[in-house]
């Protein structure tokens, strides 16, 4: 009995120790309320994005193309006569003028054989002016019977067989004289040259004749190739009025240096290769331009841009404004409440930053340029800017 009443008033104490306060209560029904209704969230911010008014323009085209350069006249320096080469006059790799000593070969051997040859003429002039005189003696003389024909006809031959041999003998002088000439080598053309293949002292012969070589420097020559298939598509264009060549296919020719500044004289298409590469299937077009100041030299690795072609009634558009999906480029087309919907287009070349789109797009639509990314078919945006309905111009 003692111990039911201890539990008892345990019982008791606790229930007035746990005794809920009435805030507590009241804080906990307002808790339940809020967890039992829906909170609405904020939606979606609209996307802002830049766009561009389509505007059709007749845009000049500059296609560039991997090209190296080439000496216009490259001429191989050879010994025309045998003999001792007596001394390298040039400095190796240095600029030359047409004309300019380049080697010098031993003349004592050739100036013994043009003093052969004159006294040779000479002995034959000797030789024919005394048979003329017998000539002029003896025709008379046969005309009048006091000497036979035969007499006369002897007389007349010897003055024709002189008179031949002076001739020949006249022909060896002239030989002794360019053999001896041509042991001072010149420069035919200004340019530049290579290193001497021969050294002083060698004796030349037909075997190892060729001494150095000289390169033109002006005009230069500029080689480039033209793949068949981008040859082909450039004149369907051409045929469809897509591209507008200019008169009488006169391109204007830059060309581009290495460090990609452009060279200050422009240049002409001067030949075309009649026939295609069988191995690597390009077309040949060769560019000729004045070098003045030597600044191109020979097998030296370019760029040419030819300049003269327009896209009339072109659409460019900036190559960040064509997103590729699953089925191929598309762009986002704004209506005239700025809602953007997806338009699929067909691209062509590139453009520096820009690019042309063929089909798809006509004039006076609205495109997105920047902040595609963001917007979703049928969807609302925000216009941040529009530009003034031309692409950027290279």
């Amino acid at each position: 009995m003692k111990t039911r009443g201890v539990h008892a008033a345990f019982r008791r104490q606790r229930c007035r120790f746990f005794r809920p306060e009435p805030f507590v209560i009241l804080a906990l029904l307002c808790l339940q309320a809020g967890c039992g209704r829906d909170q609405q969230s904020p939606g979606p911010a609209t996307p802002e994005v830049t766009a561009m008014i389509v505007v059709p323009q007749d845009v000049p085209i500059a296609p560039e193309y991997v090209a190296q350069t080439q000496s216009s006249r490259q001429v191989n320096i050879h010994a025309r006569v045998s003999g001792f080469l007596e001394k390298r006059v040039y400095t190796e790799g240095s600029i030359v003028k047409e004309g300019d000593t380049l080697f010098l070969m031993d003349q004592k051997p050739f100036k013994v054989q043009l003093d052969q040859a004159q006294a040779a003429l000479a002995r034959q002039q000797a030789a024919h002016t005394t048979a003329q005189q017998n000539y002029e003696r003896t025709k008379p003389l046969a005309e009048k019977n006091a000497l036979s024909q035969k007499d006369l006809d002897d007389a007349t031959g010897r003055f024709d067989s002189t008179a031949a041999a002076v001739e020949q003998a006249k022909a060896q002088v002239e030989q002794a004289k360019l053999n001896l000439s041509y042991t001072v080598i010149t420069s035919p053309v200004n340019g530049i040259t290579s290193a001497a293949l021969q050294q002083d002292g060698t004796y030349i012969n037909p075997q190892n004749s060729q001494l150095t070589t000289v390169e033109a420097l002006s005009p230069m020559w500029v080689n480039f190739s033209i793949s068949e298939n981008e040859l082909q598509r450039s004149r369907n264009e051409v045929q469809s009025g897509r591209i507008r060549p200019p008169a009488d296919a006169n391109y204007t020719v830059e060309i581009i240096l290495v460090d990609g500044s452009t060279f200050p004289n422009t240049g002409k298409i001067t030949f075309a290769a009649p026939s295609y590469n069988t191995q690597t299937g390009t077309f040949l077009l060769r560019v000729s331009v004045d070098n003045p100041d030597n600044v191109l030299r020979p097998n030296q690795y370019v760029r040419v841009r030819l300049k003269g072609a327009v896209r009339p009634n072109a659409i460019l558009v900036p190559q960040r404004a064509v997103q590729q999906g699953s089925k191929g480029h598309f762009i986002w087309i704004l209506d005239k409440d700025d809602k953007a919907e997806p338009r699929p287009v067909t691209v062509g070349d590139w453009q520096g930053g820009d690019w042309f789109i063929t089909e798809g797009l006509t004039g006076g639509e609205r495109i997105v340029v920047d902040g595609g990314m963001t917007v979703r078919p049928g969807g609302a945006v925000k216009i941040r800017d529009t530009q003034g309905g031309q692409a950027s111009k290279q």
